[in-house]
């Protein structure tokens, strides 16, 4: 490691906009209480946000907004109905169940995109609908995001999909018109406001799925989406279908998704033993 004790503090600058400056753009605070805030954390020797919060002026909510934006993590104020509320990860959400899935997001940097860089696309199974996998990486390819990954999220599970509700998108065109040659990764559209993060609905539900994910084309897209984004995180319907293993064979690993008592353990191990990629698993218990 290259420790070059040239550098100085000047190679590394603090964020360019105070927080009190972020937040009165935003209409979270006055000039005037931000003079007060500012008054407080000289007198006390306390942080921009601990002297807004003693006054009273500033919530943790106000305070979470504003760094965010002070060092460019991408997130929505709670309420904000731009994606789903059942995408946390885009709230800045602090719950065990993302803090979480940031463990699995750690796990996946250091023992997969780390050691497999080439084979950056990853195919989110479970053996059974209901079980929460659409939920998951939702959520995961929002923490990808955060990260200042560019991620793709890819919904490929045809006839019952989820992606373009969780983040409110246009479903009429996606996937199946790409596997139908219609589309590329055009149809590939920005999340408003979660940089970096890219949604592909599943499309117009065609009559031949299986037909259409059994196209080279499948394997094709997969290669470019890869080599357009950091990250290609694909949704799959559930394995009670073959689809997914067709998806997963083509992805460059997968990961299982599983909720207590919903496959049983017969099915589950059915799955596991039909994936040759298969990292880990996640269990759901939202």
């Amino acid at each position: 490691m290259d420790m070059n004790p040239a550098h100085t503090v000047k190679d590394f600058p603090p964020p360019t906009r105070s927080l009190g400056a972020i937040l009165i753009d935003a209409g979270r605070l006055s000039p005037q209480q931000a003079g007060q805030v500012i008054q407080l954390q000289k007198q006390e020797g306390l942080r921009f946000g601990e002297a807004a919060r003693q006054l009273g002026i500033l919530d943790a909510e106000d305070i979470l907004f504003g760094l965010a934006r002070q060092f460019e993590y991408s997130c929505l104020p709670v309420g904000d109905t731009a994606v789903s509320p059942e995408v946390l990860a885009a709230f800045g959400s602090q719950q065990p169940l993302v803090d979480g899935l940031r463990d699995v997001r750690s796990q996946l940097m250091l023992h997969w995109m780390e050691r497999e860089p080439a084979r950056k696309s990853l195919a989110v199974v479970s053996a059974r609908r209901g079980e929460g996998k659409s939920f998951i990486v939702a959520n995961l390819a929002v923490l990808f995001a955060q990260l200042g990954q560019r991620t793709l999220l890819v919904d490929a599970d045809l006839l019952h999909p989820r992606q373009h509700q969780l983040f409110n998108l246009d479903n009429r065109a996606g996937l199946s018109s790409v596997l139908s040659g219609l589309a590329g990764l055009q149809a590939a559209v920005p999340v408003p406001r979660l940089g970096g993060l890219f949604v592909m609905a599943a499309g117009p539900t065609p009559p031949n799925p299986r037909e259409l994910l059994s196209r080279p084309l499948l394997a094709a897209f997969i290669g470019q989406a890869t080599q357009a984004f950091d990250v290609v995180l694909i949704d799959t319907p559930s394995a009670a279908l073959a689809d997914a293993q067709i998806i997963a064979a083509h992805a460059g690993a997968a990961i299982l998704v599983s909720r207590p008592n919903a496959a049983t353990l017969a099915e589950t191990a059915a799955l596991t033993r039909n994936l040759d990629n298969l990292l880990g698993a996640v269990v759901n218990e939202f």
